[in-house]
């Protein structure tokens, strides 16, 4: 009763010197149990040693979790006294592992003590928390080294004990948290925290903060998680522009240019991803990349589909909807262009998803280039209909009105970037001369006597009128400049020899349409063209046939000279 009181009291050097002193009684009378010894008394005080001797190791565990630091050298000469003493009959094994316990279990108490908020008190809960951890235990460590390390032997190696323990508590405290978490910016920030911001003692472990297989439940629950947000982010760029839309916002301009912030707002997504992974883990970073690639092809495809539906009405109201249909377009010819750039970067360590994305992105950014090249058809063939007719010669009327057009698209074009906007001035000047030589060559228009000279003058003009805009859009198309000239001359020539003079190079030079091809902005060479020459064929010595197989102009040309009439 006296040791137990002792051991209350922590008067451990008391309760330790009496211990000793009832084991050694034991010992003697256990030695004397032949010569008429009580075995049944033995027993009962075996017993009785035993239960004060836990209670002994149960307070020295208490003081050491306390830090208690007036018991501690007391504890540390018991741990060594005990360890002398291994072997002898009633000694007690593992005082040095209790003693270790009670650490790890001190430090738990720790780390169990730091603030922990809940989402809902505040977002950056998780951060904050990490922070104040770290805090905790660098204190409790340099705690450790200026007041605890002294107070034990050198063999006990108490820094390296501490670190030891503090790096196990971590990690079970890590292990816990991620069952709190659920948002990818506290899944990046536990994954930091693990790989590289623990506090620098404990990096001198060898081991890992926690087991490899509990680390990788993590990154793969961040991976689906980062899917899952990349998704969400790109739907709500979609969100964001679909507002502008409804509002008929004027897109923004940068150096002249009709933008969107969309390709931007996913780059930078995609980057903040790579660069948030680049100090965690390589393969994850990558893995990341290439998910965010492969998910903006499903990505393309619901944005087309949300922006033909959310911007087909512009069509049908005023001029100005019209025009800004036309910028929309634009604009995410623009973006998306510079968009396929950007990933260009990613192209060493993910080429399948990068080319992928560019085949996705060459075919969503034809589409609104045609859609946009399809309305300009749409409103300059009308009048390109009406000019071969009757009043051609009279007005001007109807040309007024397609170089009014092509002037309003040539100012839209300042907006497109290259290499589109050259693609699209091509097409524009592809089809305004195809059309312009389609008409006067299906009109049976006839211009009697002087008027086949005044006649091939206006298409001059005309001509020269449309090859001017087309310069200053730049077009590329210099082949099709002289074409307008040889049909003007050939119109105004009396002579019929004359005219067969000028056919042969005519028909050389522009041998069939099919020939050509615009929408790669590349011709055939003049070998090949030679070779495909529509052959002449004198249906009489007053007339001559051109035939055109294009598909889209099958139509004849028919010059007949007679007194002096042009058809």
């Amino acid at each position: 009763m006296q040791i137990q009181e002792y051991i209350q009291k922590d008067m451990l050097k008391q309760a330790y010197l009496n211990l000793l002193s009832l084991r050694l009684e034991l010992q003697a009378e256990q030695s004397t149990l032949g010569q008429g010894a009580s075995k049944a008394n033995l027993d009962k005080k075996e017993k009785d040693l035993s239960l004060l001797y836990d209670r002994l190791r149960e307070k020295t565990s208490v003081i050491v979790r306390n830090s208690n630091k007036e018991l501690l050298v007391c504890v540390a000469h018991i741990i060594l006294e005990e360890e002398k003493r291994q072997g002898e009959p009633g000694a007690t094994q593992g005082w040095r592992e209790a003693w270790r316990d009670a650490i790890l279990n001190g430090v738990r108490d720790t780390l169990e003590k730091v603030p922990l908020d809940s989402r809902e008190q505040n977002a950056s809960w998780l951060e904050v928390h990490l922070e104040l951890l770290d805090k905790a235990v660098v204190d409790d460590l340099e705690r450790v080294k200026t007041e605890l390390r002294s107070l034990y032997p050198a063999d006990f190696n108490v820094h390296e004990t501490y670190v030891s323990c503090h790096h196990e508590a971590v990690g079970e405290h890590v292990k816990k948290l991620v069952e709190k978490v659920t948002e990818l910016k506290d899944y990046n920030t536990l994954l930091e925290f693990i790989t590289r911001s623990y506090p620098s003692d404990l990096k001198d472990q060898q081991r890992a903060l926690i087991k490899e297989e509990d680390l990788n439940k993590i990154k793969i629950t961040y991976f689906d998680c980062q899917k899952v947000d990349f998704k969400l982010k790109l739907e709500n760029f979609i969100k964001i522009e679909k507002e502008m839309w409804e509002k008929k916002k004027s897109p923004e301009r940068t150096d002249g240019f009709v933008i969107s912030k969309i390709d931007m707002g996913i780059c930078e997504l995609i980057a903040s991803y790579a660069g948030n992974l680049e100090k965690i883990d390589e393969n994850l970073g990558k893995s990341i990349i290439r998910s965010c690639l492969e998910e903006l092809n499903p990505f393309y495809t619901r944005f087309e589909e949300e922006f033909s539906q959310n911007t087909v009405s512009l069509l049908t109201s005023d001029l100005l909807d019209c025009c800004l249909w036309v910028e929309y377009h634009i604009t995410y010819i623009n973006s998306f262009n510079s968009l396929k750039e950007n990933v260009q970067c990613y192209k060493e360590s993910c080429s399948a998803q990068v080319e992928s994305l560019e085949k996705k992105v060459d075919g969503l950014t034809q589409r609104l280039r045609q859609a946009v090249m399809d309305h300009f058809k749409s409103e300059v063939k009308p009048y390109m209909d009406s000019m071969m007719t009757k009043k051609w010669l009279k007005t001007d009327e109807d040309f007024k009105e397609v170089v009014s057009t092509i002037e309003n698209y040539s100012w839209l074009c300042k907006s497109m970037r290259a290499p589109s906007a050259q693609i699209f001035v091509n097409d524009m000047h592809y089809y305004v001369a195809k059309e312009y030589v389609s008409q006067l060559m299906k009109k049976k228009y006839s211009c009697k006597k002087a008027k086949n000279e005044d006649a091939a003058i206006k298409m001059k003009q005309q001509w020269n009128e449309l090859k001017k805009l087309f310069v200053e859009m730049g077009s590329s198309l210099n082949w099709l400049y002289p074409l307008g000239n040889y049909l003007s001359d050939i119109i105004g020539m009396e002579i019929e020899k004359n005219i067969k003079d000028l056919l042969n190079p005519l028909v050389s030079n522009y041998p069939d349409i099919r020939n050509v091809l615009p929408r790669s902005n590349m011709l055939l060479s003049r070998d090949a063209i030679k070779n495909e020459l529509v052959p002449l064929s004198v249906q009489s010595e007053r007339e001559i046939m051109i035939e055109s197989h294009h598909r889209d102009l099958n139509c004849i040309m028919v010059l007949t000279i007679n007194n002096n009439t042009r058809r």
